[in-house]
């Protein structure tokens, strides 16, 4: 059985999905794009072959052949669209974030639940083989109970600002990928979280009500502690690392390289800088998820990333938010 599947949005994200689901992934067949843009689909359906422009979203979503959606719009549509998928018998993969505010995660939620179809979130990084690596590690017991977190996330180049005054906010733009990734690794939910900022890379996300810089404490129910150092200029490269320390010992991984060769001299030692671009460290993450994706739609099973877990990190980033603005520590439960 083939998927077919309607993508709304073409956008950087939307172009990475069509390629990765016309060319990359043969469980499912791309039919349709569509985009508020339609000079943008028609340029993305030229170029990965995709059949059919749909000339609205509404068009795209009366079409009875279309199994399922993947939708890749500006995130302030997310929700509406997960609403209207759902209403129109659809299964629907999200990119991330549903919403940036709870009242309309829950109203998606509901939509979907009352449809009866599946809904899996874009948390990619889920699929990297070093982080699901460490996280086998750690459900297995082979480091005992984790006691510390150490999640490194930092952009190698920054976000326009036009993109940061829209975007929620670092906590919910950026580091949610790695609030995600700590419920992910430790296995148990964040209690408590603190958070602190600053705008050292361009004064402009002060403008935009942001910063650029922030170090985030976690607490988790179970006790362990996590923290996450963000940044949105990290001029080496894209720098993502992960390290879990427990009472039988410790699991980390580095970067990712071009190259591991190492060339000495006498008056240095070299070796290649981490990889620039989000694309060359995760490309094969994005075809990963996708397949889990039709497999639950195909098996009649849980998505391996749900609904809910796609509302918990925004509830953790509202957390952050509130904390770098108040200054104190804030409970989740202040939040839900």
């Amino acid at each position: 059985m083939t998927l077919n599947i309607g993508l709304i949005g073409t956008g950087r994200i939307g172009r990475i999905h069509a390629e990765t689901i016309a060319l990359h992934v043969p469980e499912a067949h791309l039919s349709t794009v569509t985009d508020v843009r339609l000079d943008s689909a028609q340029q993305c359906a030229a170029r990965y072959h995709i059949p059919r422009v749909a000339s609205s979203t509404q068009e795209l979503l009366e079409d009875d052949s279309i199994q399922a959606v993947a939708i890749c719009s500006s995130t302030d549509s997310h929700a509406s669209l997960i609403i209207d998928a759902a209403r129109a018998g659809k299964h629907i993969f999200c990119e991330k974030p549903i919403a940036l505010d709870l009242a309309s995660i829950d109203a998606a939620l509901e939509a979907v639940a009352k449809a009866g179809v599946k809904l899996m979130v874009g948390f990619n990084r889920r699929y990297h083989p070093n982080f699901r690596r460490i996280k086998e590690l750690v459900h297995s017991g082979e480091i005992g109970q984790p006691h510390l977190i150490r999640i490194t996330s930092r952009d190698s180049a920054p976000p326009p600002i036009e993109y940061v005054r829209v975007s929620g906010g670092i906590f919910l733009d950026m580091t949610i990928h790695d609030f995600d990734m700590a419920r992910y690794v430790v296995g148990s939910e964040v209690a408590e979280v603190s958070a602190t900022g600053a705008v050292l890379i361009n004064p402009g996300f002060a403008d935009a009500g942001d910063v650029d810089t922030a170090v985030v404490v976690m607490q988790h129910e179970n006790g362990a502690i996590t923290v996450i150092d963000n940044s949105r200029e990290a001029v080496y490269g894209y720098d993502q690392r992960l390290e879990v320390f427990g009472s039988k010992g410790v699991a980390k991984c580095d970067n990712t390289f071009p190259n591991s060769v190492a060339v000495s001299s006498a008056e240095q030692t070299s070796s290649a800088k981490p990889y620039f671009a989000f694309l060359d460290i995760y490309r094969q993450t994005y075809m990963d998820e996708m397949r889990d994706f039709i497999r639950a739609v195909e098996t009649d099973s849980p998505t391996p990333i749900s609904g809910l877990d796609g509302r918990i990190p925004l509830v953790m980033g509202i957390a952050a938010t509130t904390s770098l603005r108040e200054k104190r520590r804030v409970k989740l439960s202040e939040v839900t």
